[in-house]
């Protein structure tokens, strides 16, 4: 064990006293002498327990079939209820501004409106795997380097952050503080891919390579969507009140219909725009108006010199 001498402790002592004084002052970064706020680690774990639910046998547990694996799924189930319950209890309890002075009576009632809230998501798990299904298919039909939908399963990024995107977007659905967000940002921080969970996303969705891909939060996305790495579908500029603040709830992200592809580092903005239905945007193609359905969006390609070899160009 290492001694800390006489003379730093004194100064580590001072400068403890000098943080603390700071957990005070300085607003907005600190949550002391309150109710709880959601627990990172235990939301992401009960994301993670939901995943071995979606993909039986592709994660942490093997050896399961049809004789054993309704006991796995009932423990996890169990598990991921009693989480899911406390931390949207605290969330609610926070959303609500109830966090220093949250009585036993408002404990109570915000635990039965998280009881209510994570029934309604567990009770979604069957139509998350049919539409996690088509994700499946759409990359494994999307790339031709993909051997195998357990090749997607496994090793692509895009269908992991589609299935975090796919369970914060129901979260959301339900009104749940917080946690959605917790969620799509872990994500993010795990592939490269921001996708707010407020985005409306159809079947069928495929995400390649993924890295830099950013979707907004009133993005709509129809089915057979395909984009790359790098893609942006933004908001073209922020709308303020006459106090210059932003004005939140609005349309502030493109449309996107069925069986468009959006080419690497393309960036779609502005809540009016509409990619119209079978169409192509090519690479770094910057788009801010409507794109009528079946076109094709390219940028003129540059003019390229070449030195050396055995001509110059």
């Amino acid at each position: 064990m290492i001694r800390i001498p006489l003379e730093n402790q004194s100064e580590l002592s001072q400068l403890t006293t000098d943080i603390v004084s700071t957990y005070v002052g300085t607003g907005g970064i600190s949550h002391l002498d309150a109710c709880p706020l959601p627990n990172y680690e235990s939301v992401i774990a009960a994301a993670e327990a939901v995943k071995e639910i979606l993909y039986p046998g592709y994660r942490r547990r093997d050896g399961l079939h049809l004789g054993n694996v309704i006991y796995h799924v009932g423990e996890l189930l169990d598990t991921i209820y009693d989480r899911l319950v406390n931390q949207i209890s605290r969330a609610v309890c926070h959303h609500a501004g109830q966090n220093s002075q949250c009585s036993a009576e408002k404990r109570n009632a915000f635990e039965a409106i998280a009881r209510q809230k994570t029934l309604a998501f567990l009770q979604c798990i069957p139509d998350l795997r049919r539409v996690l299904a088509t994700d499946v298919e759409a990359a494994y039909k999307g790339d031709p380097a993909c051997q195998s939908t357990d090749e997607v399963i496994f090793c692509y990024p895009g269908l992991e952050a589609i299935t975090v995107y796919r369970m914060a977007h129901l979260l959301h659905g339900l009104g749940v503080p917080l946690i959605p967000r917790m969620l799509t940002e872990w994500a993010h921080g795990r592939t490269g891919i921001d996708i707010h969970p407020g985005a409306t996303i159809g079947p069928y969705f495929f995400i390649d390579h993924g890295t830099g891909v950013v979707i907004g939060e009133t993005c709509e996305i129809g089915s057979w969507v395909k984009l790359y790495q790098g893609v942006t579908l933004g908001a073209l500029s922020f709308q303020t009140d006459e106090n210059g603040n932003l004005v939140r709830g609005t349309k502030r992200h493109p449309t996107i219909e069925d069986h468009v592809v959006i080419y690497a580092n393309a960036t779609v903005l502005g809540g009016q725009t509409v990619i119209g239905h079978h169409s192509v945007i090519g690479s770094s193609a910057w788009v801010t108006r409507t794109v009528q359905p079946n076109t094709t969006v390219t940028m003129d390609p540059p003019q390229l010199k070449y030195r050396g070899g055995n001509s110059d160009i």
